[in-house]
């Protein structure tokens, strides 16, 4: 099968990029390689995808281009079976000092994509969303059913886009999945997370840094669980025209985190705290009740888990993942 995902070298498009070429699909990855963080992480995603590709079968082509251009997204989209739209401009507080920027990626990149898709009768678009969208939580977990209030410029990008995927569907015809997706990290993600800081400081001999008072809570979703998830949607129309949590069913609060991966690492730091951060929300924690009812899913790593597994990830690959250790 044939299959584009927009922003295939970021994280999770990376991630699902090599997933499916692992599976002896045919993967092309649309990217512009913008360096909102260092390109060469970007780099490790593109180079395991086509890893993958050449030990399995698939196949793995690299178009360097942005959702922006419309004329670029319909050639490709035009040769594609399914679309993973992973592309955005990502970051809450990026959000907060570029929302023109956010919009015009976000939401009209989106269009671009799901026009396309339209157009040329493509089987499936399947379309990353964020808890984001939640904003300030009324009752937690959050369901499907909890209003929508975002709280930054992103959250409201990407309520956008899910509504227009919907729109897309419900008018017509075109199948499309969004997926809301909660915090999610692992192997190779955006250095510029709790997580990946925590875990830097504390290596470094450095107090892990808290934003705000550290009692915020989050869901934290490991990577594994997202490729397994959009895998499925390449085949499985259980969920077409839907929108739908996809989290760990756990959260911990962001004190907790730094104090476990504090202590895992060298417990004898302090932890610090600064100020919190414009536009970050205070809490997530999802209600995965719906993805499980329509695709039997089930979150399998905890976040201690998980944690562990990327700090050991983290260890193994710091000489070209650990910024300090990269520009030293």
């Amino acid at each position: 099968m044939h299959v584009l995902v927009t922003g295939g070298a970021g994280f999770i498009g990376g991630h699902i990029a090599e997933q499916l070429a692992g599976a002896g699909h045919d993967v092309t990855v649309l990217d512009k390689l913008v360096p909102y963080y260092d390109l060469g992480i970007k780099e490790h995603n593109i180079e395991a995808a086509q890893q993958a590709a050449e030990e399995n079968g698939g196949s793995y082509e690299l178009v360097e281009a942005s959702i922006t251009d419309e004329q670029a997204v319909d050639e490709l989209v035009a040769e594609t079976d399914v679309v993973y739209h992973q592309a955005a401009q990502a970051g809450v507080r990026k959000s907060v000092e570029q929302p023109k920027t956010v919009n015009s990626y976000n939401v009209d990149g989106t269009v671009n994509v799901l026009d396309a898709a339209r157009t040329h009768d493509t089987n499936r678009v399947v379309v990353a969303s964020s808890s984001s969208v939640y904003g300030k939580p009324q009752y937690l977990p959050y369901d499907e059913d909890h209003p929508t209030e975002p709280v930054s410029p992103y959250g409201v990008s990407k309520l956008a886009t899910e509504q227009y995927a919907r729109v897309y569907s419900e008018i017509y015809g075109l199948p499309t999945v969004s997926l809301r997706y909660f915090t999610v990290y692992g192997p190779r993600m955006r250095p510029n997370m709790a997580m990946t800081n925590f875990v830097s400081r504390c290596r470094h001999g450095e107090p892990p840094v808290i934003y705000g008072t550290g009692e915020q809570t989050r869901d934290f979703t490991y990577v594994t669980d997202i490729r397994r998830v959009n895998e499925q949607l390449l085949t499985d129309d259980s969920a077409d025209g839907e929108i739908m949590n996809i989290g760990s069913t756990d959260n911990i609060d962001i004190q907790t985190l730094a104090e476990v991966i504090r202590d895992e690492i060298d417990p004898s730091l302090d932890i610090r705290y600064d100020d919190p951060r414009e536009g970050d929300a205070e809490h997530t924690h999802a209600d995965v009740s719906k993805a499980g009812e329509l695709l039997g899913y089930e979150p399998t790593v905890s976040i201690r888990e998980g944690a562990q597994q990327f700090i050991d990830w983290y260890e193994a690959n710091a000489e070209w993942y650990d910024p300090l250790v990269r520009h030293s």
